[in-house]
């Protein structure tokens, strides 16, 4: 909890600090980069290109900050999930808790550098709470996943080589994955991605989350991934287009262990699994371990693509809704040229999420782009869907104000 002497402090200078955030965030980065260039390898350069990187952060910031002084809403998601969230994709990120120290005193020197003489010692020592604390959360849940998974902060990568590689549709790839060293894969949950690190060659690095598109087995993983073709002067994706253009079978990668939240629920409840491009990722693990597992249980899966050329992973849906008993298949396609999965209800056009079948113990899971989750997620909930009966997963810079977005509160 934030201290009684400074709750009211942040309460009257959070507005202050939030219209000029973007400034504070870009000062940051700017000038921690450029004492720190070994940095430029933990952060997404797309991400630093574009300016998502800053404005996850400024919204990560004045997310907390909110929390911390009650001013968040009845229906903000539970703060403890959005930490947790965080954690999964730091501790991906090899994370250490020693970088926190780094980055808070950046953070400060970038609130006083845009704010002037306005940050008082009693404004600054508010804020820099603010950050330890929000700092303090996030170090105690990366170690314990780290501890999970039976790796630590300063070592938490492993060599695998790429034993298959399958086209699984137009600028889509499938790599699977064996240990290098001999020993058994990581089990993992169904929906739970790897970060995979791949050498650039300026001689840095990078590292990219992709969701584990099988279920758990003892000898493989398998992530599928799509080329990022960059739009509107951004960049195209240096992880999948290094992944697409060089990777091949007997090449090694290196990757985390498995983390994330976007994990099967327990129960018997039936399941409605909806996605979009290659948020279809999560959902064939998830499906194919529920067809493995509970054959008896009621599965609806709906996907949304640009055409049937696009679509991954077809087979994979097809295969395992045929050994469940209760299976129902729906795809919208934008340009539906060409047959779609067999067995599947096709459909033209952007996805009509009021068409896919929602019993009322419903539980769903989206994955897609953030606009298109949160369609889905307000159709969802104006048919009596409770929020909490709705999981989603999001990738890449946008996690924080897409869980504030998917809840009424960006």
């Amino acid at each position: 909890m934030l201290s009684v002497a400074h709750a009211p402090v942040i309460a009257a200078t959070l507005p202050v600090v939030g219209e000029h955030l973007d400034a504070i965030t870009g000062t940051f980065y700017d000038t921690m980069l450029a004492d720190h260039p070994e940095l430029l390898n933990v952060f997404s350069r797309s991400a630093q290109a574009t300016g998502a990187q800053r404005s996850a952060l400024a919204a990560s910031i004045a997310a907390f900050a909110t929390h911390l002084i009650g001013q968040d809403g009845p229906d903000a998601p539970p703060f403890d999930l959005i930490v947790d969230r965080i954690a999964h994709r730091h501790a991906a990120l090899g994370v250490r808790p020693e970088q926190y120290t780094l980055v808070g005193r950046y953070l400060m020197d970038a609130i006083g550098s845009v704010l002037g003489a306005a940050v008082t010692p009693e404004i600054a020592a508010a804020w820099d709470e603010v950050y330890w604390l929000f700092a303090v959360r996030l170090v105690g849940a990366e170690a314990r996943l780290y501890a999970t998974a039976g790796v630590t902060a300063g070592r938490p990568w492993r060599p695998f080589t790429v034993v298959a590689r399958r086209e699984e549709a137009h600028d889509t790839v499938s790599l699977v994955l064996a240990p290098a060293d001999g020993m058994a894969a990581p089990t993992f949950l169904p929906g739970q991605y790897v970060s995979v690190l791949v050498p650039l060659r300026d001689g840095g690095q990078q590292m990219r989350q992709y969701s584990l598109s099988q279920a758990s087995s003892s000898g493989a993983l398998r992530i599928t991934v799509r080329r990022v073709r960059g739009r509107g002067g951004a960049p195209d994706g240096l992880v999948s287009s290094h992944l697409h253009d060089h990777v091949r079978v007997g090449d090694q990668l290196t990757l985390s262990a498995p983390y994330g939240d976007l994990t099967l629920s327990a129960g018997t409840h039936p399941l409605v699994l909806i996605s979009a491009g290659v948020g279809i990722t999560p959902m064939a693990a998830i499906l194919e371990h529920v067809a493995r597992t509970q054959p008896q249980r009621e599965v609806t899966a709906a996907h949304a693509e640009s055409s049937p050329l696009r679509h991954p992973l077809q087979g994979d849906i097809t295969s395992s809704g045929a050994r469940l008993r209760t299976f129902r298949h729906l795809v919208w396609y934008e340009q539906p040229q060409g047959e779609g999965p067999a067995g599947a209800e096709v459909r033209a056009g952007l996805i009509e999420p009021e068409a896919i079948p929602l019993p009322s113990d419903a539980e769903a899971y989206l994955c897609g782009p953030l606009p298109f989750m949160r369609m889905v997620r307000s159709e969802l909930r104006r048919r009596g869907l409770p929020s909490e009966r709705i999981r989603y997963e999001v990738f890449g810079s946008d996690q924080w104000t897409a869980s504030r977005s998917l809840s009424g509160h960006a």
